[in-house]
């Protein structure tokens, strides 16, 4: 016998009418009935009348707020594609996205600009920003204010976010120290160049990288950690500083963007294919490193899918009212070397 509303009513302890605000994500609940309600749900296995849930939201359109730091970072063209094409694939139900792109990870930027998509009256919010108690704080605030909140690409500490979808980064930074380790013939004197200590995504790659040569006695060791800011020319500057203060490194673990800049600084030093290199993504500059020999291996996360999946979720959680089960969806990481990039 199908689960009904007045069943998960009996079982919460609350109202017929309280559910149906949960469940259609109406607000006004407090948030601890709100999570009890949804667990209920969920054990039940209720299943709503799609049919009549996909006509309601035609008449009621749901916009959805999207922050990326995207600005001069082309990896997030592929993310960028995958919202867009939820977007469309859903505007039909009168679905739209606002869509705000940014350089970098200044916090009182990040946090101005959720306040602003909040201000423009999103109905909920899929991020990639910094993870800082500031903002932990903010999107606690927001989904407590009755506002969804999900992170795409790199997750938030701390949050009662709704979902994640993008890489699983410790487990990226161990394959990179598993692909390190056999690419070099000598033991390992390492730099990485780090996008910025503020975002989760790029410290569990180091973390993860490190871990994984500790735990397996690989014999690699970090002699210096620069943060590009995910911008080439300060990757570029601060690459070049620390291979000519430090000429024992062979090898540079790039856990972020700035991989141009990384490449052009080797290169100009003469260290083009005596340096082994291993990075993350697949963008133009990565392509072309790898196929003249600079870059030796990238690890590749299915940024399409991050975006698109990332909506298709939100969407089905104002339809069907459940948070997604597990609450974090991660996208394959890839190996490319020069034989099949």
């Amino acid at each position: 016998m199908a689960v009904t509303i007045k069943d998960i009513a009996k079982l919460a302890n609350v109202s017929r009418g309280t559910v149906d605000r949960v469940l259609n994500n109406r607000g006004g609940v407090n948030r601890e009935v709100e999570l009890r309600v949804q667990k209920i749900a969920l054990d039940l296995g209720y299943k709503p009348n799609r049919a009549g849930k996909a006509l309601a939201a035609r008449k009621k359109p749901i916009k959805i707020g999207c922050l990326l730091p995207s600005v001069d970072n082309q990896f997030f063209n592929d993310v960028i594609a995958g919202l867009k094409a939820a977007e469309k694939e859903l505007s039909d139900y009168g679905l739209s996205l606002d869509l705000v792109l940014l350089k970098g990870y200044d916090v009182e930027t990040h946090l101005s600009t959720i306040q602003s998509l909040v201000d423009r009256g999103v109905d909920a919010l899929c991020l990639t920003t910094v993870d800082v108690p500031v903002i932990t704080n903010k999107i606690n605030e927001l989904i407590a204010a009755g506002i969804p909140v999900a992170t795409i690409n790199s997750d938030v500490r701390g949050t009662s976010r709704l979902f994640y979808v993008g890489s699983n980064y410790i487990k990226g930074g161990k394959a990179a120290a598993g692909m390190m380790s056999m690419i070099l013939k000598e033991k390992g004197k390492t730099l990485i160049v780090t996008g910025s200590v503020k975002m989760q995504g790029h410290n569990q790659r180091i973390h993860g990288f490190c871990k994984e040569a500790k735990d397996n006695k690989m014999e690699i060791g970090i002699v210096d950690v620069v943060e590009s800011q995910d911008d080439d020319e300060t990757a570029y500057r601060y690459t070049k500083e620390s291979l000519t203060q430090h000429p024992e490194i062979n090898s540079i673990y790039i856990t972020a963007a700035g991989v141009a800049g990384v490449c052009r600084a080797v290169e100009e030093l003469g260290l083009a294919k005596k340096i082994h290199l291993v990075c993350f993504d697949d963008i133009p500059a990565t392509k072309k490193a790898i196929l003249n020999g600079t870059i030796d291996a990238t690890i590749c996360q299915e940024p399409f899918e991050q975006g698109y999946q990332a909506i298709k979720l939100m969407f089905n959680y104002f339809l069907e009212g459940v948070i997604p089960k597990g609450e974090a969806l991660y996208t394959n990481n890839v190996i490319k070397i020069k034989q099949n990039i």
